[in-house]
């Protein structure tokens, strides 16, 4: 599994290709919007920032999936916004908007994940490299 490390500096390859390419290029991947999630660090309470794919939307909810590539282990940013679910998401360069996250009900990852992994395969290959149940989050508008 991916170390911290290499999370880290791909993540930053990410940025530099957006910044480099005026952002004309790195907000789509795997056929999937690219989105800039920003949580609040529960440990250091500092704004974290970083870019994940969006497999499935559906009207205002933005639907992200904590695999971290298969992982026995969640991501970071998982773990802060279930500590506080407060959150900034931006598409395409656009203003950071607040939202709230949620980690789906089993109710919901029923009916979702058979959605997301339809076409996005990767995500259920993730599933099968892990014990763990990889979590769907509803990024949903602030009221």
């Amino acid at each position: 599994m991916p170390s911290d490390l290499t999370l880290k500096t791909m993540n930053g390859i990410h940025r530099a290709l957006l910044k480099i390419s005026g952002g004309r290029i790195g907000w789509e991947a795997s056929k999937m919007p690219v989105l800039e999630l920003t949580t609040t660090g529960r440990k250091s309470g500092q704004a974290r920032s970083v870019m994940l794919t969006s497999p499935f939307q559906e009207g205002t909810t933005i639907v992200v999936v904590a695999s971290r590539g298969g992982d026995d282990h969640h991501p970071a940013w998982f773990l802060n916004l279930r500590d506080t679910p407060d959150v900034e998401v931006a598409f395409k360069g656009a203003p950071k908007r607040p939202m709230k996250a949620r980690v789906a009900t089993s109710d919901e990852r029923a009916r979702l994940w058979p959605l997301v992994v339809a076409d996005h395969k990767n995500y259920a290959g993730y599933q099968v490299k892990t014990t763990r149940e990889i979590p769907l989050v509803l990024l949903e508008p602030a009221s």
